[in-house]
């Protein structure tokens, strides 16, 4: 099979399109074809070994321990394992493949586990750009921000992949949302469901004065000072990666979260850093979200399988408008 091959930590130029082996279907594990995969900022961070910590907590310190990028996927089920209890060949499906990676691939082998059913409402490229920025937006809000109805969020990077579930969910809950974004993208934001637009190329919104109960930062351009300056007393901020690339590092976006959570037992507001972990409970609440109408997928661009490196140096700028996706 066909896929995108990584032997090197670099630029877009170390990712090859490759004929390699096709995986099997063994166990609890799911053989499907990839219709569809997305792009997310931790395909490049993989990409670069960027910043430099992450190469000892599991990715691989002289080159990346997977070998195929990608983890958001959308597709069909092509066989089996013996213990699978939920799906079938022929069924749509979508998933998340954590740090195993693997989805810019014609195929690929997933735990059951890790996978749900497309939802009815969506396209395969729609699907595939839901998983990891899906849950990343749900768990930041609901689960770790632990965002009520009539409550005021801030959502910084309210236009990318993250950002633009973040503020449909965030309406979903019944709250009152800020959208911080640049002036193209006002428009895609209120579209959404934004309540407020704050324009970071004209207004710092750490300084207008304005407080919310939760500040969701998708970015990490502003210390944790300045980002408790828009809060509420006692209210929430959720720290959830952030940055462009801009050369190598040693902690990256890790520095703002290692400091929060040292900070964190001497303030009164809360800190949190948000952990994501791909799981089939996150990808059933995305579905169902997705069928109701809650949210829909924003897709920027579409990439052929051949175009990956293309894609992923394209979000790696940081201008994407929510997704990018790789079609099969």
């Amino acid at each position: 099979m066909k896929a995108i091959v990584q032997n090197r930590y670099g630029s877009p130029d170390a990712l090859e399109l490759r004929d390699v082996e096709s995986p099997t279907a063994s166990g609890t594990e799911l053989l499907v074809r990839v219709h569809a995969a997305s792009v997310n900022a931790y395909d490049w961070h993989v990409m670069r070994g960027d910043p430099y910590l992450a190469r000892l907590t599991g990715i691989g310190v002289a080159r990346p321990q997977a070998r195929i990028r990608g983890r958001d996927f959308a597709g069909t089920v092509e066989a089996v394992g013996r213990d699978v209890r939920r799906f079938r060949p022929g069924d749509e499906v979508f998933g998340d493949l954590g740090t195993a990676d693997g989805a810019f691939a014609e195929c690929v082998s997933v735990p059951e586990d890790l996978v749900e059913t497309k939802p009815s409402t969506l396209t395969f490229a729609q699907a595939a750009a839901l998983p990891l920025a899906g849950q990343t937006a749900l768990k930041g809000l609901r689960d770790t921000g632990h965002l009520q109805q009539g409550q005021h969020v801030l959502i910084n990077g309210a236009s990318g992949g993250v950002g633009t579930f973040a503020v449909q969910i965030a309406q979903s809950l019944g709250a009152t949302v800020t959208a911080v974004c640049s002036t193209r993208n006002a428009d895609l934001v209120r579209s959404l469901g934004a309540d407020h637009v704050i324009d970071y190329t004209a207004t710092d919104f750490t300084t207008t004065g304005h407080r919310h109960d939760l500040v969701l930062d998708l970015v990490g351009n502003h210390s944790l000072t300045a980002l408790r300056r828009a809060l509420t007393p006692g209210g929430t901020i959720v720290l959830s990666g952030g940055g462009v690339f801009d050369g190598g590092s040693l902690l990256g976006p890790m520095s703002l979260m290692l400091g929060a959570k040292l900070r964190a037992p001497f303030v009164r507001d809360r800190v949190l850093v948000l952990a994501t972990a791909a799981g089939r409970e996150y990808l059933t609440a995305l579905r169902q979200l997705a069928e109701s109408g809650a949210i829909t997928p924003v897709v920027d661009r579409t990439y052929s399988l051949a175009e990956a490196p293309e894609a992923v140096r394209f979000v790696e700028t940081g201008r994407a408008r929510g997704k990018v996706v790789i079609a099969l």
